[in-house]
């Protein structure tokens, strides 16, 4: 059963099973924007918001990001799907739009953080998409095995005036790995603004 995330939550990694999780997918999904036309008319607008997890060190110094720019982390453990520029124009088909891919039995022993933030590219306001969850599930971007938790961010009041937000953390605890759903939108309007607030608010 997933669970269903709440802003500042901490979980464990582990399967329904008990074991631990090693690879996972953070699936972002969400719509284009209808506008009103003329007559009544409705038009989509696309929407193009852009994943992207930033590694750190256990100092909290940044190691890389992983993006549409670059998409997988230098020792291969962290794949991005690549960039969706437009969103689902025709309904919620319930499908991830953009997907990151983790390995921790890959990531190098080095990396203690990996946070994962969400920036609308062309500045379109969260308050205005009409649907936008994240989910984590055990499997690939192709087959969902086990959906371990999900997070609704079209529907929170707090975001809405904002273009960036920290989805969440995961770290490495005892040498275990541990998701903070941060789930906060920030003031930052480009990717590197919004790591920089990770860095010196979220770690």
């Amino acid at each position: 059963m997933a669970i269903n995330l709440q802003k500042g939550q901490r979980i464990n990694l582990e399967k329904s099973n008990g074991s631990k999780l090693q690879n996972i997918c953070v699936g972002i999904n969400w719509g284009a924007i209808e506008k009103k036309g003329f007559f009544g008319n409705t038009k989509k607008e696309a929407v193009d918001l852009d994943a992207s997890c930033a590694l750190y060190d256990d100092n909290k110094n940044l190691l890389e990001i992983v993006y549409f720019g670059k998409l997988r982390s230098s020792d291969g453990s962290i794949a991005h799907s690549g960039d969706d520029l437009t969103g689902d124009m025709g309904g919620d088909d319930g499908l991830d739009n953009e997907i990151i891919t983790v390995d921790f039995a890959r990531m190098n022993p080095s990396c203690s953080y990996v946070a994962f933030v969400l920036n609308s590219f062309q500045g379109h306001d969260f308050g205005t998409i009409p649907f936008a969850s994240i989910r984590i599930y055990e499997g690939t971007p192709t087959r969902v095995n086990e959906v371990f938790a999900t997070f609704d961010i079209a529907n929170g009041s707090g975001f809405a005036g904002h273009v960036s937000m920290v989805m969440g953390v995961f770290y490495k605890k005892n040498n275990e790995w541990k998701f903070n759903a941060i789930g906060e939108p920030t003031k930052d309007r480009k990717l590197e603004q919004t790591v920089s607030t990770v860095t010196n608010q979220y770690l």
